[in-house]
């Protein structure tokens, strides 16, 4: 998609997400938006808008690149896998940006969307925008708690895959067992590769 719609169906998720405020289930599980990748660089085109959503979560109920249960209604609303979009979870009390997203900028939060973003990207004055990134040592810390929640939720996958009350409770709007076995295999390596490959005196900065 060209940037311009890129930007559009970022300003209709920021009001998809404002339109959940009233209902106190949604409200207390969506905290956060932010968006990181192409349509911070201003490509002409964007394959994927790429977002990260906070939820009310704790790190250990949400390693990376897991898909809870408990948001696949959240994903359904807000029309995430309707096309245009990538999107992870992040839980609270940990950095938004990690070894995959960076230098991410929040759109949205319970006071509405930030008008001020959306202002800056259809103006493309992209060194304005507010960006998250944590300090070096937290993101090496973020890297190997990261790597020890990958790690703990294949092997609670593996151990219960073949279980027949926890395929049945797996599966629904349009997932199965499989994708959970898939997402905490992908989960893992993901974070590994990324740790094998860290430099420990590299501050990662925006490029």
């Amino acid at each position: 998609m060209r940037y311009r719609r890129a930007v559009e169906k970022l300003r209709e998720l920021a009001d998809a997400c404002d339109a959940l405020k009233g209902r106190s289930l949604e409200r207390a599980l969506l905290l956060e938006a932010y968006v990181f990748g192409d349509v911070l660089e201003g490509a002409e085109a964007v394959d994927a808008v790429e977002v990260a959503l906070v939820l009310d979560l704790p790190p250990e109920e949400l390693p990376w690149e897991s898909y809870p249960r408990s948001a696949e209604w959240l994903a359904d609303q807000l029309r995430l896998d309707k096309g245009g979009f990538a999107y992870w979870w992040r839980p609270r009390r940990e950095p938004v940006g990690n070894h995959h997203i960076r230098g991410p900028v929040r759109f949205w939060s319970h006071d509405g969307p930030d008008e001020e973003v959306f202002q800056a990207l259809a103006e493309r004055r992209f060194d304005v925008l507010a960006r998250s990134v944590p300090p070096v040592m937290e993101q090496r810390r973020q890297l190997a708690s990261d790597l020890a929640g990958t790690l703990a939720r294949l092997r609670a996958v593996h151990d219960a895959y073949w279980n027949r009350e926890w395929r049945r409770e797996h599966r629904g709007f349009g997932r199965y067992p499989e994708n959970h076995l898939w997402e905490a295999v992908h989960g893992y390596l993901d974070v590994l590769d990324a740790s094998e490959k860290a430099d420990p005196e590299r501050v990662d900065e925006p490029e």
